[in-house]
């Protein structure tokens, strides 16, 4: 004799009747984050919009003559073929090109060089790191750039231990052989902030390896080439970049040191100050407009480079 078995009343439902029946779907939850995400990215969206529309009117006002008062008017390339017969634009780029290709790599070794000293474990680490670190937050600003103009003036502290020692200094920040590596020592003091990354880099590298090299009779120096070197090349490959990148786009420095006039004789006339001098007190906007965007081609293939060339000499530990 056969027997049949009931199914049982009290058996789970299959996924299709419990969503049936209104039960939550897998679904759900996953299109709650994604609302939530996309709330939080909302005031990215929005600044990015507010980014957009300027970025846009640079863009057309490139090819513009545009005073600031009158309407653009459309005049094609015009400007950037001025560019090419523009001497205060080269007198701009050599000062910038100096100021970068000179300031970074001393920056970066000062920032480097402390922070190996501080990576030895000496006491007080977190003040030192503080004071040192300082400067970074204060270089940029008005204040600094005062206190600097004042130190390296004509009867400023610097004149003034020169003259302990019978030396006549000149006015340092009113002399044309002088004013921009004034400039320099102020970009080389602020190494702080790549100072505080490069001493994370070093905590990180594993002290077994020194161990191991010391072992073999390495010294100090082999060490600091075959080890210490290529382990913290990605941290000295980020400075560098972020560094170049603000070096390109120096203004403050320039503009409170010669009064907003690239002075003397055009000496700390930046880039950067340059297109304002162009944008707002010739008021000739179209022309500032495309010296911007000489700017960003300029930043763009110096870093385009950076990441080219790091293939060469960073090396990333799997």
């Amino acid at each position: 004799m056969s027997t049949s078995v009931a199914p049982s009343a009290t058996a789970a439902p299959t996924p299709a009747a419990a969503r049936g029946s209104g039960a939550p779907g897998r679904g759900t939850p996953r299109r709650r984050n994604e609302k939530a995400a996309y709330l939080f990215l909302l005031p990215w969206f929005v600044g990015l919009l507010f980014t957009l529309i300027p970025f846009g009117a640079s863009l057309y006002l490139a090819f513009t003559d545009y005073n600031l008062i009158n309407n653009p008017n459309w005049i094609g390339f015009e400007n950037f073929q001025e560019m090419l017969t523009d001497e205060d634009l080269l007198q701009a780029l050599k000062v910038t090109g100096i100021y970068t290709f000179v300031g970074v790599p001393l920056s970066l070794l000062a920032a480097l060089g402390v922070a190996l000293a501080l990576n030895k474990g000496i006491k007080g680490l977190r003040y030192y790191r503080a004071v040192y670190y300082l400067p970074s937050l204060l270089g940029g600003s008005v204040a600094i750039v005062m206190l600097w103009r004042y130190i390296f003036g004509n009867e400023g502290i610097v004149n003034a231990v020169l003259g302990v020692f019978g030396i006549d200094g000149p006015s340092w920040v009113s002399d044309p052989q002088y004013a921009l590596s004034v400039l320099i020592s102020l970009h080389v003091w602020t190494f702080g902030s790549p100072m505080v990354i490069f001493l994370a880099g070093l905590r990180q590298i594993p002290i077994m390896y020194y161990e191991a090299a010391s072992i073999d009779g390495a010294s100090r120096w082999r060490q600091f080439v075959s080890i210490t070197m290529p382990l913290l090349s990605p941290i000295l490959f980020f400075n560098l970049v972020l560094a170049l990148i603000g070096s390109l786009q120096t203004f403050t420095q320039g503009y409170i040191l010669s009064g907003g006039t690239g002075g003397p004789s055009g000496s700390t006339l930046f880039y950067n100050l340059y297109l304002y001098i162009e944008g707002f007190q010739r008021f000739d906007m179209g022309y500032a407009s495309a010296l911007a965007w000489l700017l960003l081609v300029i930043v763009a293939m110096f870093t385009a480079a950076n990441f080219l060339m790091s293939r060469f000499w960073v090396f990333y530990d799997n």
